[in-house]
């Protein structure tokens, strides 16, 4: 291979969260020694995926068939929707196995200086599955807003808020605050005030 695809692969491989350039070096060099056995399977299922993942045209998530396993499952509880940023977000709470519903994936959070209004983000499409609900299936009873604690994160929680008001549904969001295993003294100042907010009955 040419030492110019060799730095192309290094580049193309720094660009992935968490690794930088020397990370992307090593990374490089580990599937080059390794071209049959790993370099040559890998190019084959990234060329394989590339051409099958879809967005799923109903919550956003991304799959191979549309629409996704997630909102073909019938098993589900369609009457909860669990909003979040990203399909990573999405990710992270199925690996919990502790949510049963389907759904939406905004596509990020409002942000002024990143330039992202609401017509940026799927809310208009969160909008029309609620209000459709129960001409299609069962209604929606709750709404849950899985945003981050940060600012666009509940800026975008309290937009959602407002927009989903005149639908019939209860809308709620995820518990701020001091994590399962967490200790004090670990934890930064925007943590122990929402776990101070909070605080519920013992």
């Amino acid at each position: 291979m040419p030492l110019d695809d060799i730095e192309r692969l290094i580049q193309l491989l720094s660009r992935l969260p968490g690794l930088g350039p020397r990370s992307a070096r090593r990374a490089a060099l580990h599937l080059m020694e390794r071209r049959e056995s790993l370099m040559q399977p890998l190019a084959g299922a990234l060329s394989k995926a590339a051409a099958a993942i879809r967005d799923c045209s109903l919550c956003g998530n991304l799959d191979t068939k549309d629409p996704c396993g997630i909102c073909q499952d019938e098993k589900r509880d369609s009457g909860l929707i669990c909003v979040v940023e990203e399909v990573g977000d999405l990710w992270a709470l199925e690996r919990s196995g502790a949510f049963n519903g389907r759904y939406h994936v905004l596509g990020g959070t409002l942000s002024a200086i990143d330039g992202r209004g609401p017509e940026q983000l799927r809310i208009d499409a969160l909008v029309g599955r609620v209000n459709a609900a129960p001409l299609n299936t069962a209604p929606v009873r709750e709404v849950i807003l899985a945003l981050s604690a940060t600012v666009d994160g509940q800026t975008t929680a309290h937009y959602l808020k407002d927009r989903l008001a005149h639908c019939d549904v209860e809308v709620s969001h995820l518990a701020h605050g001091v994590p399962v295993g967490g200790e004090l003294d670990y934890l930064d100042d925007g943590t122990l005030s929402a776990a101070l907010k909070a605080r519920r009955p013992y």
